[in-house]
């Protein structure tokens, strides 16, 4: 099935900034000798139920989204407010998607402080971009969009 894009009627281009953050969060991933120290089982076991969970949220969240899915912040002209699937449980459940890829990557091939160092650069890029989205959807939805704000975490479940 191949979708049609169209142009948005808005778009904030702060985000790429957030962008270029959390790649830098995944490079920093590989930056140690990990073919020379197979993972552990437990290392294993819990990459892949992120990676399962990274799948799970991805795949739901872009059907949600459909159309209205892009790369750069913004909004289409008939723009919709997203509060089905995985929407219901966090406001960008792609970039929570992202964060259990990169967990699921570190767990395997990364040493635990270079992990904790990656994660802190992978959730400041992340900031960057849920700032300039909410702050998007707020000028556009106004108090909807803050009482939805207000009752759903932005990408890790139960944390405002």
């Amino acid at each position: 099935m191949r979708r049609h894009r169209r142009s948005a009627a808005r778009i904030d281009k702060r985000a790429r900034a957030g962008i270029l953050v959390q790649s830098l969060a995944f490079l920093l991933l590989w930056a140690s000798d990990f073919w020379n120290h197979p993972p552990d089982l437990w290392r294993v076991l819990l990459a892949s139920l992120f990676f399962a969970v990274a799948l799970l949220l991805a795949w739901t969240a872009l059907r949600a989204l459909g159309p209205q899915w892009r790369l750069d912040a913004g909004l289409n002209a008939d723009h919709q407010l997203v509060r089905s699937g995985p929407y219901r449980i966090v406001r960008h459940p792609i970039y929570a998607s992202m964060l259990c890829m990169l967990l699921g990557n570190g767990l395997l091939v990364t040493p635990l402080p270079l992990l904790a160092a990656s994660l802190a650069i992978y959730v400041i890029g992340t900031e960057i971009r849920v700032r300039v989205e909410d702050a998007l959807l707020a000028s556009r939805f106004g108090a909807d969009f803050r009482a939805y704000q207000d009752n759903v975490a932005a990408y890790i479940p139960l944390v405002r």
